[in-house]
């Protein structure tokens, strides 16, 4: 997918306090994978608790090209290791917990990373845990925050790899400030807007468009309507006229 140029308004110092911690994994793919996403969404800093066979050629070849976000990555014997230096532990879950834990969605998360990040200047770090169970209960006893992704009640199972995708690109829209230029051309002022209408007009009587069933001061009203929703461009008028012009030149 080609990339969509835009001006952004970010430090990557707010994604560099953002912390990927993978815990316990045991599918070098999804290490890769989940490399991928972060670069994509423009988060570099990897933990890994006790990853199963990695280093892996698997690994990087899902990553794709990220392969500094995996040689950088930081491989920890445990999760309390890997939280050395963080000041906001959040913890991933498929699903809620009727225990103690404050639980957010992925979008109110990432409120919270930005308010720790830029206001404070002070390091996040978000959990996954393993593949198939997800982080314990005494894992999550180490975070301040259960941060759950929303999805279809009757079947969610999310990979690992794409929950961290999910993250990080709800991360990338929280911090960046995307501006795209959708200004257009000078808009047609009344006396180019009236001057048309009264040209429409006149080419409609010219091929006798109306009759007792249309009655022109109706028909008229609605076409103002009409151009009047789109806030004509002065080219746009212009272009109009030209075709109206081909039917009938507009007499003032």
């Amino acid at each position: 997918m080609s990339q969509i140029n835009k001006e952004t308004n970010y430090t990557l110092t707010s994604f560099n306090k953002v912390r990927i911690v993978m815990v316990n994994t045991t599918e070098p793919g999804n290490i890769g994978a989940a490399a991928r996403a972060m670069k994509n969404m423009l988060l570099t800093e990897l933990y890994l608790v006790s990853p199963s066979n990695y280093p892996s050629a698997v690994a990087t070849a899902r990553a794709s090209g990220a392969d500094d976000v995996l040689s950088s990555a930081k491989v920890c014997n445990t999760l309390e290791e890997a939280l050395l230096g963080v000041h906001l532990v959040i913890g991933a879950s498929a699903r809620q917990r009727n225990i103690k834990w404050r639980q957010l969605d992925v979008i109110e998360t990432c409120g919270e990373i930005q308010s720790t990040v830029s206001s404070k200047g002070q390091v996040v770090a978000v959990v996954f845990g393993t593949e198939n169970s997800g982080l314990t209960n005494e894992e999550l006893d180490l975070c301040s925050i259960l941060m759950t992704i929303p999805g279809n009640p009757e079947y969610f199972s999310l990979n690992v790899a794409s929950a961290i995708q999910v993250f990080a690109y709800q991360n990338f829209v929280s911090t960046v400030e995307s501006k795209f230029d959708n200004s257009g051309g000078e808009t047609a002022n009344f006396e180019e807007l009236n001057s048309f209408y009264n040209h429409l007009e006149q080419s409609l009587e010219h091929i006798n468009y109306f009759d007792s069933k249309k009655p022109k001061s109706l028909l008229m009203r609605r076409l103002r309507r009409l151009f009047g929703r789109s806030n004509p461009e002065k080219e746009e008028v212009a272009i109009l006229r030209g075709i109206l012009n081909k039917i009938n030149p507009y007499k003032p």
